[in-house]
């Protein structure tokens, strides 16, 4: 190119573009995606997770102080084998709060500081709903077993249920649907974000591939938060 023969921009051009250089730099950044992901348990196949397409998947674990999903090891695998990020939950059943969290903890040891940790806060089978001194109560021992404090999931209308103390600490994964439709995942589901949460469960009638009906979820956030709320030190070995 023979730059001597260029001829230099009229003043109309140069002052369009000293407007556009303003107005890229004002542009705010571009936000990463939000990641999608499902929720499961005994009541979803083993192989759920295994097949299923989604950035994070929550599997239930324990129940009270008796029960243990028979299929959450092979359900927990088959998300860190593919490379995906992992939360694994207790449901509350209302006996003694450390001596629930000490049966979760028991069971998902191998787990602590690879994955995020939920309380299940809801009314069925729950001897102790309404009791918010019994979610500190849980939160506080895990924390104290793990050095993690866990995730609580409640439904919208509850979340006065939760204690400030706990939402200081604790992310909220937050449950409410516009309706029961069938829907694949959503980028931003009715009422995203309102109530501050972390996570956001917007269906139970989900469709994704072949499974449905399924539990649909948007964490607020990318990997590296997810994997924060793991392991708050962000540290290479797990919290003791």
């Amino acid at each position: 190119m023979d730059i001597k023969n260029k001829s230099k921009p009229s003043l109309v051009m140069r002052i369009l573009a000293v407007v556009v250089a303003v107005l890229l730099a004002c542009t705010p950044a571009i936000a990463m995606a939000d990641m999608v992901g499902i929720d499961v348990s005994g009541w979803q196949a083993s192989n759920v997770t295994c097949t299923a397409s989604y950035d994070f998947a929550v599997v239930k674990v324990s129940q009270g102080v008796g029960f243990e999903n028979s299929s959450w090891r092979t359900q927990a695998k088959c998300v860190t084998d593919r490379g995906k990020s992992l939360g694994l939950y207790h449901y509350a059943g209302g006996n003694n709060a450390e001596a629930e969290a000490d049966y979760f903890v028991g069971r998902a040891r191998d787990y602590i500081g690879r994955a995020v940790l939920v309380l299940d806060w809801e009314s069925y089978q729950n001897a102790q709903w309404g009791n918010s001194d019994w979610v500190r109560r849980f939160v506080q021992r895990v924390h104290t077993l793990t050095g993690v404090w866990p995730m609580v999931y409640v439904q919208a209308s509850a979340l006065g249920q939760i204690p400030g103390d706990v939402r200081a600490n604790c992310g909220l994964w937050v449950a409410q649907y516009a309706s029961n439709a069938p829907t694949g995942y959503q980028s931003r589901p009715w009422n995203y974000a309102v109530y501050g949460e972390a996570m956001r469960q917007y269906s139970g009638t989900g469709v994704v591939n072949t499974w449905s009906p399924i539990d649909l979820n948007i964490f607020r956030g990318e990997g590296w938060q997810w994997d924060l709320y793991a392991n708050p030190t962000g540290g290479s070995t797990p919290p003791a």
